[in-house]
């Protein structure tokens, strides 16, 4: 899947733009992406929610499992878990996912979430589906 395709999945899905959730870049199975923080991406501590941290640990795996599809599939997760390692506070939050093992039914991807430190870690399983 090219770029475009890959910048297609971050402009037409209206929750991630809801986020404001943004391609910094991607590649062969992997992708980044970053959200500018703001008030309503903060829990009552001010800490970046957990709600936050796992969207973009999820749609950024899905990013990079759909670097290695072929024309005609696409990605769909079925399963998650994500580790928050520590509170999360900063100015923009960036995650870096990359595909540890890629199938050809399932994919296995794990994202690394970033303000000024490592923040939390997501294992993400995605089914490569038919359209």
């Amino acid at each position: 899947m090219n770029r475009s395709e890959i910048q297609r999945l971050f402009t037409t899905a209206p929750f991630v733009q809801h986020v404001g959730m943004r391609l910094l870049e991607a590649g062969e199975g992997w992708c980044e992406s970053e959200i500018e923080i703001q008030a309503h991406h903060q829990q009552q501590d001010s800490f970046i929610h957990a709600g936050v941290q796992a969207t973009m640990a999820d749609h950024t795996a899905g990013s990079a499992a759909a670097t290695l599809i072929r024309p005609g599939q696409y990605v769909l997760t079925v399963e998650f878990k994500i580790n928050l390692l520590r509170p999360a506070q900063g100015q923009r939050l960036r995650c870096k996912a990359e595909v540890l093992k890629p199938g050809k039914t399932l994919s296995i991807v794990e994202s690394s979430l970033f303000t000024d430190k490592l923040v939390s870690k997501a294992t993400v399983t995605l089914a490569i589906l038919e359209k």
